[in-house]
């Protein structure tokens, strides 16, 4: 990592949050940060740990920001998404890649690297003024030989909870981990009206 890309992550890191990557060693982790940070602009990084006090944390700021409710059982929260948002909307959705790779035609798809520069455009500035989450999981069995490793930057605290429930907490596998070979994706809320998509 140069002295740039360290400068940059620790600008919205606290120490807090910045000790928390310095024990990794994959320099890719560090590359994908630093890109979408740049590209994103997000006030501040909270990442994401094994700990069950980094699961209360984004459970707390789901509710805190509305994004969930809390309901009167202990623990369990509801979140409603907007009433024509069903997660896909088919006739939008591009899939990125290249002519060559002989994929059906029947996709609506546009060259990878066209396609990665429209997203890119949308990510420009997204995350203006937020914090954003970082978290390490794994798909499958973390001791596996189907272990898929993932990393997911996020400006919504309930994706960020969602997926915590949904997958393996994975940051201590992470903290070793040196392969090149992992899932990077962003993610971001866009523009909320009373904070349903």
């Amino acid at each position: 990592m140069s002295e740039k890309e360290k400068k940059l992550i620790r600008s919205v890191c606290s120490e807090e949050n910045y000790a928390k990557l310095s024990c990794f060693k994959n320099n890719k982790v560090f590359l994908f940060l630093a890109e979408y940070i740049e590209l994103c602009q997000p006030k501040s990084i909270f990442i994401r740990t094994d700990s069950l006090e980094d699961a209360e944390y984004i459970r707390g700021k789901a509710i805190e920001y509305k994004e969930e409710a809390a309901l009167k059982i202990g623990g369990h929260t509801v979140h409603f998404d907007g009433l024509f948002d069903q997660a896909r909307d088919k006739k939008m959705t591009k899939y990125l890649f290249d002519a060559e790779e002989g994929l059906d035609k029947n996709f609506h798809s546009i060259p990878r690297g066209k396609g990665l520069n429209e997203v890119k455009g949308f990510l420009k500035g997204a995350m203006k003024g937020k914090e954003v989450i970082v978290c390490f999981f794994g798909l499958g069995p973390l001791d596996s030989e189907f272990f898929i490793p993932c990393l997911q930057i996020t400006d919504s605290f309930y994706v960020a909870h969602s997926e915590g429930i949904l997958y393996r907490s994975a940051y201590n596998v992470f903290k070793d981990w040196e392969g090149e070979d992992f899932f990077m994706f962003v993610h971001s809320a866009g523009v909320l009206e009373n904070n349903v998509s």
